[in-house]
């Protein structure tokens, strides 16, 4: 839980460095103190400073911190963490339903957490959702979605819309407006009657209906290779095709998203996962492809 770091150039550096390893090796041993004790108010001490977080073991540590704390310390305005995030996630109707493609990666700058993020989150067998942003808000208020649909359906003995559970998480998302959530989320879904329903919504209030979207700092890319090759009456396979095809030269240009490349379905009857794909593979196939 210690790391030597080499002297920074600057001396104001140096001393914001030191205060925050300081506060972090604090928090640390207060929340060992809370763990080894139990008690309740050692526990509510925890929450008194909610921006110290335990910094993970990384090789250059004061690098990370550098280009982490990037705001001015605003806790409600600018908060001195600043999410540095990254994903491509896209989502398009065409006249077989829905297709959702989203990459794996999970990263914070140039550190990678990990590989294998799951994110589209499987809301209801009828619903849903991708996540771009922070990962654990947006796991954990799809998650809390997916409970309100649920009881929405047990009061009253039929499935909610797309839009009603799109205006669940719109409202949400505005009511924490400001406190630091970081969500950009697609929901999708066939309402009876209706046909497919696709919703864009974020932590900003923004809740929009469309056709055709794609979040996340890969999203450029994606949009120039879905543009290319979208057209209303795709087959199912072709427009797996694209989506897949799209994601994945998003993760070529943009360090921020990789991993894998997951194909999602969404049909009358509910949703099917189609594949998970290795970009690695999918760069070697479509380079043989071209040659």
């Amino acid at each position: 839980s210690h790391f030597l770091l080499p002297g920074p150039r600057c001396p104001i550096m140096a001393l914001k460095l030191n205060a925050a390893f300081g506060a972090l090796d604090s928090e640390r041993k207060r929340h060992d103190r809370a763990a080894k004790r139990g008690t309740d108010a050692d526990a509510m001490a925890l929450m008194e400073t909610p921006s110290h977080f335990l910094l993970p073991g990384l090789q250059q540590p004061q690098d990370f911190l550098a280009g982490a704390f990037t705001g001015k310390g605003d806790e409600m305005n600018d908060p001195a963490l600043k999410f540095l995030h990254g994903t491509t996630t896209l989502g398009f109707i065409f006249q077989g339903g829905i297709v959702l493609a989203v990459d794996s990666r999970a990263s914070m700058g140039s550190y990678i957490g990990s590989q294998t993020v799951k994110k589209c989150i499987e809301i209801t067998p009828y619903l849903l959702g991708t996540m771009a942003g922070g990962a654990a808000d947006c796991q954990y208020w799809e998650r809390h979605l997916g409970r309100l649909c649920r009881l929405y359906e047990l009061r009253n003995r039929e499935r909610i819309s797309v839009a009603a559970a799109s205006k669940l998480l719109h409202n949400i998302m505005y009511s924490y407006k400001g406190y630091g959530l970081s969500m950009g989320t697609m929901v999708a879904g066939w309402d009876k009657g209706v046909g497919p329903n696709l919703y864009y919504c974020d932590s900003d209030g923004t809740r929009v209906k469309g056709e055709k979207f794609s979040v996340g700092s890969g999203s450029p890319y994606a949009y120039g290779v879905l543009d290319a090759g979208f057209r209303p009456d795709l087959s199912v396979p072709e427009a797996c095709e694209l989506g897949r095809r799209a994601i994945y030269h998003a993760t070529f240009r943009d360090a921020a998203s990789g991993g894998f490349v997951s194909v999602y379905h969404v049909h009358e009857d509910g949703w099917t996962k189609v594949s998970v794909d290795d970009v690695e593979q999918l760069h070697w196939k479509y380079e043989a492809e071209r040659k």
